[in-house]
C-alpha cells in the first residue's frame, strides 16, 4: 500500500517537531530575581518651631470703684396730716365750716352759705378735724321723709390725700341709713367720685324733692351743669337719730 507523501513528510517532521520543542524546553533558564531590598525612608525629623514670643499681657486688675455714697435727701419741709379725726359739729364748729366754704367758692362748685344758716344747722354737719383745726366738711340736708342729700362737701387741698372727703361720705350714709332715709343723694360736678363710692347717676327728675326744695329758687336753674347721683340705701331696723333733728 503506498502512503500519500503528505503523510510521510509529515511523519518524518513529527519527531523533529518534539525534539525541537523539547530542546527549546530545555534551555529555558528561569531568570532569578534579586531579593528587593525595602527602600528604607530616613526618619522624618519633625519640624522645630521655635517658640512664638506671644506678648504676655500682665493680669488686669479689676477696677476698684469707690463705694458710693447714697445720696442724702433732706427731709421735706411738708406739713404730714395726723390720722383725722371725724365728729359731728357744733354750733362752735360754725366759723370754720363757713370759712372753709368761703375759700372755695371760686372753684365754682358750691352754693354760698350764710353763717346764720351755719349755726343752726351745725348739727347735720359732720367735720374732719386735724389739731382742733376743720379741714374737711359736709351736711346731712334732709329734703323729705325719704331722701338725704349730701350738701357742702368741702375738702382742704392739704387733706385731699387723706381720705378724707370718703370717710365724711361713710359717716353721712351710716348717719342717713340709721335716721330712716331711703336714698341719699348730691347733685355734683365729679360724678365719677360718688360713683366710686357706690352712687349711680340719675336723671334729675328722679329726685323732685331737689327740685322743689332748691333748684327751682336757685339762679344757676337748669345751667348749674350739675349731675345727680343716689344712694339707694338699705334702712336699718333700729333708726338712732329722730327725723326731728335733722329738719330742726
Amino acid at each position: 500500500m503506498t502512503r500519500p507523501r503528505g503523510s510521510a513528510a509529515m511523519a518524518r517532521q513529527a519527531p523533529l517537531r518534539g525534539t525541537a520543542a523539547a530542546a527549546s524546553h530545555a534551555s529555558v533558564h528561569v531568570r532569578t530575581v534579586a531579593p528587593s531590598h525595602p527602600r528604607t525612608v530616613a526618619p522624618s525629623h519633625p519640624r522645630t518651631v521655635a517658640p512664638s514670643h506671644r506678648r504676655t499681657v500682665a493680669p488686669s486688675h479689676p477696677r476698684t470703684v469707690a463705694p458710693s455714697h447714697p445720696r442724702t435727701v433732706a427731709p421735706s419741709h411738708r406739713r404730714t396730716l395726723a390720722p383725722l379725726e371725724v365728729r359731728s359739729a357744733t354750733a362752735a364748729d360754725a366759723v370754720a365750716i363757713h370759712a372753709l366754704i368761703s375759700d372755695h367758692l371760686e372753684e365754682g362748685r358750691l352754693l354760698r352759705r350764710d353763717l346764720g344758716e351755719l349755726v343752726v344747722h351745725a348739727h347735720r354737719f359732720v367735720v374732719a378735724v386735724d389739731h382742733d383745726r376743720v379741714v374737711a366738711c359736709a351736711d346731712l340736708a334732709p329734703l323729705s321723709r325719704t331722701v338725704a342729700e349730701v350738701r357742702s362737701l368741702v375738702v382742704s387741698e392739704e387733706a385731699r390725700s387723706l381720705g378724707a372727703g370718703r370717710r365724711l361720705i361713710d359717716e353721712l350714709v351710716g348717719r342717713a341709713t340709721a335716721a330712716g332715709f331711703d336714698k341719699l343723694c348730691a347733685f355734683t360736678h365729679a360724678a365719677s367720685y360718688f360713683v366710686q363710692l357706690g352712687f349711680s347717676i340719675v336723671p334729675h327728675v328722679w329726685l323732685p324733692e331737689k327740685i322743689d326744695t332748691d333748684c327751682r329758687t336757685c339762679p344757676q336753674f337748669r345751667q348749674c351743669g350739675q349731675y345727680a347721683v343716689m344712694l339707694t340705701l338699705t334702712r336699718s331696723r333700729q333708726s338712732c337719730v329722730p327725723l326731728a333733728s335733722l329738719h330742726g
